[in-house]
């Protein structure tokens, strides 16, 4: 007998909100599947607010209580048995970042756990990369987001090691990264993989997932170094409307595409990685599989 059932993962980063709803498949002497069923996707920058005013404006907190009663009705819609939402670096950096987390739980009935980078750094490590990830291979996990960038270095199919930086498109689009932490992230790559002959890296996010696809790239086939380099120098040479006409990108997206491959080609270049894959999973993938990890457990303790 086939057992269906909705989990949903709310992801309030710096550049975007995002609702993940997936369905989870459970087939006795089958392994469970998770089938993405529902993103949708709202541009508020709450990077912008807080890396600037150091503040979530009144504006931005009004655009989420708006998201928020959105996605309540979906996952209402979709019958969802379980969800959680995350805030990171931009809400935890706020000053008034748990004031309106819990004026959005008074207006909406949504509660939102604002966690700190290792904890989001480890969300993501837990994700199911096992299809990449063989006990022979050496992976860097580069997560970019607006706020900050999460690396995990995999080897053996475990996590080694694991550091989440405030290097993200948001800050650095309004130039609020000092150079010391690009050589900090530089040293940190450098110490954490010069052991291995061999690493590639893994890319998530959604800035990446966009150049995958722009790309034409076979599902399952790496981004090469060498591809990431000649993509890096187009967008630089197009200007914001440009790429936004011509290159067909969302608004939200041609200003931070520029600083993220920058991000990506860097790592790249300091784990002396030649390929890039992109699996297209990320923090809300986390929270979901971690949902139906709980609700397993909890089952097995009734039991």
């Amino acid at each position: 007998m086939l057992k269906i059932d909705k989990y949903a993962a709310i992801d309030i980063g710096s550049n975007a909100i995002r609702l993940l709803i997936a369905t989870v498949l459970e087939k006795e002497g089958y392994e469970t599947q998770f089938k993405k069923t529902s993103l949708v996707r709202v541009p508020i920058r709450l990077g912008a607010d807080v890396f600037l005013q150091e503040n979530i404006s009144q504006e931005n907190y009004l655009r989420m209580v708006d998201a928020m009663h959105a996605f309540r009705l979906l996952m209402k819609n979709h019958k969802v048995v379980a969800y959680r939402a995350c805030a990171t670096s931009a809400m935890r950096e706020a000053k008034n970042g748990k004031q309106i987390a819990k004026k959005l739980l008074d207006e909406t009935e949504i509660n939102i756990n604002i966690i700190d980078g290792n904890d989001e750094a480890a969300i993501i490590a837990s994700t199911d990369l096992k299809d990449l990830i063989s006990d022979n291979k050496v992976f860097l996990y580069v997560d970019v987001g607006g706020g900050s960038t999460e690396l995990t270095v995999f080897a053996n199919g475990k996590t080694v090691v694991s550091r989440s930086f405030q290097l993200g498109t948001v800050r650095i689009i309004n130039d609020m990264v000092r150079e010391s932490i690009w050589d900090e992230v530089r040293d940190w790559i450098k110490e954490n993989t010069a052991q291995y002959e061999k690493v590639d890296c893994i890319g998530s996010g959604g800035n990446i997932n966009s150049i995958y696809r722009y790309s034409g790239t076979k599902v399952g086939k790496p981004l090469s170094y060498f591809y990431m380099t000649n993509f890096f120098e187009k967008v630089k040479s197009y200007t914001y409307h440009e790429r936004i006409f011509e290159l067909q990108m969302n608004p939200d997206r041609a200003d931070v595409i520029i600083p993220a491959t920058r991000i990506y080609l860097s790592a790249m270049k300091w784990a002396k990685a030649k390929n890039m894959f992109v699996p297209k999973i990320g923090l809300a993938d986390g929270i979901v599989k971690s949902l139906y990890n709980e609700k397993k457990a909890q089952e097995l303790e009734v039991q």
